[in-house]
C-alpha cells in the first residue's frame, strides 16, 4: 500500500517483490560524472596548486591567496568561537574518543556520559562475490584465501567468478576448493566483465554487496569503477609486487628464488631489491640467470624482471624509509638484524622475516591472507582479514536525563553549523520532558 502526500511517499507493508524499487536510490549519470571527474583530475595533475586556486574560484566563487592554512590561523581559531561551543566540542570529543577507544573490542554498551549509552554489533556482509584469477595459472589458493574468511564471517551468499580455460572448463583444483568450502555458485567468466556481472547482476549471476579478489589492471580498474555504483570492493589489488631487503648474510640463491617467484605471476609483476652490499646484487643476478634457465614460466618471469629494480643503499638506516615510501605488497627481510628492521616498517602488505621465510609461504599455507594491497595502497591498509567480510553497526540509546545533560551540547553545535532542524529535533524533546509546548 502506498500513501501519497506533499512531502513523501509512505509505503505500508509493501510486498517483498517491490522492495528493490521502493529502496532504489536516485540514478546518477556516472558515465558523464566519470568524464567530468577525469577531466578535473587531469587539470589538477598538470596544473598543480595554480589549477587548484583557479578551480576554487570557478566552483566556490572565491579567489584564495593560497591553499594551506597557516599554523597561526589554526592555533588562533580558538579566539573566534564561543566558550559555549568550545565546551560542546570538548564534550563531543570526549564521548567519541571514549566510544572508539573500545569499539571493536566489545559489543557491550558504553555509557559515554550520564544517560547516554552507545554500543555496536558485528554482522556479516550479506552477499559477496569472489574473483579468482585464472589465465596462465589457476589460483585455487585464492579460493581458500577469500572463501574461508567469508564462511567464518557468516556471509549469507557467496558466489565465485573465474576465467575459463581454453576448452571452456574451470580447473578442478578451483572447483574442489569451492566444494569443500560449500561455495555452490561458481561462474566461468573472468576479467572486467566478471566484475561488472557481480556488481550489476545478470540473468545468471546475482549482484553482490561487496567484491573481493586480485586481478590484472583491467580487473583493478573495473573494481574501482563499480565502487562508484554503490558496490563495495576489498581493495584495488592489481599486479603482484615484492620488495626484498638483503645484506651480506643473505643467500643469493634464496633472494633470486624469491624475486623469480613473484615475477612469474605475470609480465606486469613488480620486483624490487634493496641492499647495502653492491657485491650481493651481482651474485643475485648470476643466480637469477641460473634459475630462469629451468623455469617453466621463464618467458613471463623475464618480462617482469626486465622492469625490476635493485637499489643499493649506502646508509643502512635509509632502507626502512625507502621501503615505507614504496609500500610494497610483499616485503622479505633477509638481514642480520631482520627483527630490528621489521620494527621500522610502517607500510607493507605482508612482511616475511628471516632467511627461511619465503613469500611463497604466505601465498599458500602459513595462515596469513595473500590478498594484499598493491600499487602503494599498503601505505593506508593491510591485507584481507575477517573484518573485511563484516560490518559494524552502531547503536545508541539516550534517556530523558541523558538528553537533558547532552541536549545543550548538541543544540549549540547544530546552531553553529546553521542546521536549525538538527537543533529543533533536540529542543522538541526537551520541551516535552519539561512539559512545555513545542
Amino acid at each position: 500500500m502506498i500513501i501519497l502526500n506533499r512531502t513523501m511517499n509512505i509505503f505500508i507493508n509493501p510486498d517483498r517483490k517491490n522492495w528493490k524499487e521502493i529502496l532504489a536510490r536516485p540514478e546518477i549519470n556516472n558515465a558523464d560524472l566519470r568524464m567530468q571527474v577525469a577531466s578535473l583530475l587531469n587539470e589538477v595533475r598538470s596544473g598543480g596548486d595554480r589549477k587548484l586556486i583557479e578551480l576554487t574560484e570557478r566552483f566556490d566563487g572565491v579567489k584564495i591567496p593560497g591553499i594551506q592554512i597557516s599554523g597561526e590561523d589554526i592555533n588562533s581559531s580558538i579566539n573566534f568561537i564561543s566558550p559555549e561551543l568550545i565546551k560542546s566540542i570538548g564534550i563531543a570529543r570526549h564521548n567519541i574518543e571514549k566510544y572508539h577507544a573500545v569499539n571493536g573490542k566489545a559489543d557491550s554498551p558504553i555509557e559515554t556520559s550520564a544517560g547516554v549509552s552507545c554500543w555496536s554489533r558485528t554482522l556479516p556482509v550479506e552477499k559477496v562475490g569472489l574473483y579468482i584469477p585464472g589465465g596462465t595459472a589457476p589460483l585455487f589458493s585464492t579460493v581458500l584465501m577469500l572463501g574461508i574468511p567469508a564462511r567464518i564471517a557468516g556471509c549469507n551468499e557467496i558466489i565465485l567468478c573465474t576465467p575459463p580455460g581454453p576448452d571452456g572448463s574451470i580447473h578442478p583444483s578451483i572447483l574442489y576448493c569451492a566444494h569443500i568450502l560449500g561455495i555452490e555458485k561458481v561462474f566461468r567468466v573472468g576479467g572486467a566483465q566478471a566484475i561488472a556481472a557481480m556488481a550489476f547482476g545478470t540473468e545468471t549471476i546475482p549482484a553482490v554487496d561487496k567484491i573481493f579478489g586480485p586481478g590484472n589492471r583491467f580487473v583493478m580498474v573495473a573494481k574501482q569503477l563499480v565502487s562508484l555504483e554503490n558496490v563495495a570492493i576489498d581493495m584495488p589489488a592489481g599486479p603482484s609486487e615484492v620488495a626484498v631487503i638483503a645484506d651480506d648474510t643473505a643467500d643469493p640463491a634464496f633472494v633470486a628464488a624469491d624475486l623469480i617467484a613473484q615475477a612469474e605471476h605475470g609480465p606486469d609483476s613488480q620486483v624490487l631489491l634493496v641492499s647495502t652490499d653492491p657485491g650481493l646484487a651481482e651474485k643475485i643476478e648470476v643466480e637469477i640467470d641460473l634459475q630462469l634457465s629451468v623455469l617453466p614460466r621463464r618467458e613471463i618471469a623475464e618480462k617482469a624482471l626486465n622492469n625490476s629494480r635493485m637499489v643499493v643503499m649506502e646508509k643502512r638506516a635509509d632502507i626502512p624509509d625507502i621501503i615505507n615510501s614504496y609500500a610494497p605488497e610483499h616485503l622479505i627481510i633477509m638481514c642480520r638484524d631482520y627483527a630490528g628492521i621489521g620494527n621500522q616498517i610502517k607500510s607493507a602488505g605482508s612482511v616475511f622475516m628471516g632467511h627461511f621465510t619465503p613469500e611463497s609461504a604466505g601465498d599458500y599455507a602459513s595462515g596469513t591472507n595473500h590478498t594484499l594491497p598493491t600499487g602503494g595502497y599498503a601505505s593506508v591498509r593491510g591485507g584481507l582479514e575477517l573484518r573485511d567480510f563484516q560490518k559494524r553497526i552502531s547503536f545508541q540509546e539516550i534517556s530523558q536525563e541523558g538528553l537533558q545533560n547532552l541536549g545543550p551540547t548538541i543544540m549549540c553545535m547544530a546552531k553553529e553549523e546553521k542546521l536549525s532542524g538538527h537543533s529543533f529535533a533536540v529542543e522538541v524533546r526537551l520541551n516535552k520532558i519539561s512539559g512545555k509546548q513545542a
